[in-house]
């Protein structure tokens, strides 16, 4: 096994102030689950570097997995394609040290691409949950490794799987954790018990929900390849669905909240964007057209702009869908925030550090730091250091630390 602008901006500046909304919420700086601890791609910490070296490399196996941060130890997932197994990997997110490794037969599912892992795990205080691209559905636990359940939900619910296999993370809320299997499930946390299930699928499973406030209500939306839903979060009840089919029914990037009740919905394949609001009578279309189409990485909403890549350039845009600015050479690659600067992956492996300002694009720090391969997985953020992952399985630690801890 392989070691080594008016009331949105508003909205927007109070939704960055708030609190975590499920419960203590994670510690300051970690990173428990896919888009962070908001779930919105964006990083609360300041007191960071543009500039940063290496500390640690290793290997982790196939796939686009990102990492996870909590309590000192991070979490992800590769794909062991000599043995046939998925590995779900703990290591010190100082040194890079393994903690421990839980593994489970798997396959490859090369459909057009390398094949591997394609979710994050994501961790609640002393579990960890996983989904895999087979339907299999695990909590452990987060300092030892060693299973508390695992179901297979493909199985148990009857379900198809996607062309590339289940791809959306486990979203902890609350006292829940919500997965996008087609069919939308909400598990009580810690257990293997069902909470609610939707009454119907909406497609291939690609897509991690972003949890929202929509109408006063708290809201889960979830894109499918059938289109864009919004639930209830406490009983899944269906309050609104826009279709929004595309081409080999992919629709991988995460619904962004802009504020107003409002959705942006993005897909590649030159398909486009649009935002979708809930009103009275369930869903409606503000805008659409093909000003962002992100392939994989999902766009991040930072002082009422919106940054994303479409297809390969990297755009900054307002909410009502105008380009602000583009940036081309970056590829297909992947980004989140932190602050007032974004953190980008190119597809040629670079790290770059830019301003995050509707007033136009500006270097701040570019560095080669993967050997190539696919680098669709999006970089994080969490106590000063940048983790950054390419598909064949290397894993790169970057110190970005104002000041060593």
């Amino acid at each position: 096994m392989m070691n080594t602008l008016s009331r949105t901006t508003l909205l927007v500046v109070l939704a960055l102030q708030a609190p975590a909304q499920d419960g203590a919420g994670p510690a300051p700086g970690d990173w428990p689950q896919w888009r962070g601890p908001q779930r919105d791609g964006i990083s609360r910490e300041v007191d960071w570097k543009a500039e940063g070296r290496t500390l640690w490399e290793v290997e982790v196996g196939q796939g686009y997995s990102t990492v996870s941060v909590s309590d000192g130890r991070l979490y992800t997932v590769g794909y062991d394609e000599q043995a046939g197994l998925d590995v779900i990997w703990c290591l010190d997110a100082e040194t890079g040290e393994e903690r421990w490794v839980h593994t489970y037969p798997a396959k490859k599912w090369a459909q057009a691409h390398q094949g591997g892992t394609l979710s994050t795990p994501s961790v609640d205080g002393d579990r960890v949950y996983v989904l895999n691209r087979e339907g299999r559905f695990s909590c452990l636990d987060a300092k030892t490794g060693v299973a508390r359940f695992a179901l297979n939900v493909e199985e148990r619910f009857g379900l198809k799987p996607p062309t590339w296999g289940f791809s959306a993370s486990p979203l902890v809320l609350d006292d829940m954790v919500v997965l996008n299997v087609g069919k939308v499930l909400a598990y009580e946390k810690g257990e293997p018990e069902l909470l609610w299930s939707s009454k119907r699928s909406y497609g291939h499973a690609y897509s991690t929900p972003t949890d929202c406030t929509l109408r006063g209500k708290p809201c889960l939306a979830v894109l499918g390849s059938d289109g864009l839903a919004v639930l209830d979060r406490a009983t899944g009840e269906e309050l609104g669905l826009q279709p929004w089919k595309t081409k080999y029914d992919v629709n991988a990037a995460s619904p962004v909240f802009v504020g107003d009740d409002r959705i942006l919905i993005s897909s590649g394949a030159n398909h486009g964007a649009a935002v979708v609001e809930l009103g009275a009578d369930g869903l409606q279309v503000v805008w659409e057209s093909k000003v962002v189409r992100n392939h994989l990485s999902t766009s991040v909403l930072v002082g009422g702009h919106l940054y994303g890549l479409d297809e390969s350039i990297l755009k900054c845009m307002d909410v009502d869908g105008n380009e602000l600015w583009r940036q081309r050479g970056l590829g297909k690659g992947a980004l989140s925030a932190a602050g007032d600067r974004l953190i980008v992956v190119s597809s040629r492996g670079e790290l770059i550090v830019a301003e995050a300002s509707p007033k136009g694009y500006k270097e701040l720090s570019r560095e080669k730091v993967l050997d190539g391969g696919v680098c669709w997985t999006m970089p994080v953020l969490a106590h000063g250091r940048i983790y950054v992952k390419n598909r064949d399985g290397q894993l790169v630690c970057r110190d970005h630390r104002e000041t060593t801890e």
